[in-house]
């Protein structure tokens, strides 16, 4: 009766070793914020970068680019040779559409080589097609190097000294670069990781040491491991908790201005002026993981003072 009246009287968070004192709340939020604020930039430029890739790879990658030098001589077939070549490509398996582009477009394209009035110049240009390789997967890029064989017999006979050219080559390396780059931020995120659980670790420490005495006493009145570790978790989950929210809140302004950043490489177009807009546009996994992030960071907290309180309680007499 009398242990329930007790208990009746505790207040609801009571702090009986006193760690609002040991552990202060101040350091300890700070630097998990610093943190949270590290790893939030190494997911989304994870995310932008794998993005990015798969936009060029499903765009730039389904292209072919076909040349034909002199369409308006006579192909070896009859008709001109960038006739030809258009029936040719019009009726070639795996490709989409094909478009020849206009002598506007072409000048366009010339102009950083020959000036802004490149269409006016005394010169021959080649008829320039814009092939698109049929978009069912597996692999555009080899689809693409494939197409490049297949037609290379076919242009030469329709008109001879035809050029294909397609973009798999820098593609390999730009899917390389992704992969590169995604393999870096895993490894900040670990690196980031590690710290924050050796910062949790130094803190715990510490408030182990300011409070030295009344946990031996209350150890030796026979308090359990998993209470004197628990409260030590509840408290340090608490600030690691309220850290990653700031350093949510300020990771977020500058996540949102490297979406508006890499904007015009994006798929699709919005008014870049409009934070709803650009909220809008970050994909749903980045939102996903910045989500996660308060919760790795309580988990990581939770547990390195369990294994730190446990471990020095293993070690009194």
């Amino acid at each position: 009766m009398a242990r329930s009246a007790s208990r009746s009287l505790r207040p609801a968070r009571a702090d009986d070793l006193g760690l609002r004192r040991a552990l202060s709340d101040r350091l300890l939020p700070l630097l998990v914020a610093a943190m949270i604020f590290l790893a939030a930039l190494a997911l989304a430029g994870t995310v932008a970068a794998t993005g990015l890739a798969r936009h060029w790879r499903m765009g730039a990658a389904r292209l072919v680019t076909v040349q034909v030098p002199d369409p308006q001589a006579a192909a070896p077939g009859g008709g001109a040779r960038g006739d030809s070549v258009a029936r040719l490509l019009a009726h070639a398996p795996g490709v989409e559409s094909a478009r020849m582009l206009a002598g506007a477009e072409v000048a366009a394209l010339l102009a950083p080589w020959l000036g802004a009035d490149a269409g006016a110049l005394a010169l021959r240009l080649p008829a320039v097609f814009e092939v698109r390789v049929r978009a069912e997967m597996p692999g555009a890029p080899q689809r693409a190097a494939g197409l490049d064989a297949q037609l290379s017999a076919g242009l030469d006979a329709a008109a001879p000294g035809t050029l294909v050219e397609h973009n798999g080559a820098w593609l390999v390396h730009l899917t390389g670069l992704a992969a590169s780059l995604t393999a870096c931020a895993a490894l900040a995120l670990l690196v980031v990781a590690f710290i924050a659980a050796a910062v949790v670790a130094l803190a715990t420490r510490a408030g182990l040491a300011a409070r030295r005495d009344a946990i031996e006493i209350v150890h030796g009145l026979g308090a359990a491991d998993s209470v004197i570790a628990g409260q030590f978790s509840a408290r340090i989950t608490g600030m690691t908790f309220r850290g990653s929210l700031l350093g949510l809140v300020v990771a977020l302004p500058v996540v949102v201005g490297l979406a508006q950043l890499s904007a015009p490489f994006q798929a699709g177009s919005f008014d870049l002026a409009s934070p709803e807009a650009l909220l809008a546009s970050l994909p749903p996994e980045l939102w996903a993981a910045l989500a996660m992030l308060p919760l790795v960071a309580c988990v990581i907290g939770w547990g390195t003072a369990q294994v730190t309180v446990r471990r020095w309680l293993g070690r009194l007499p």
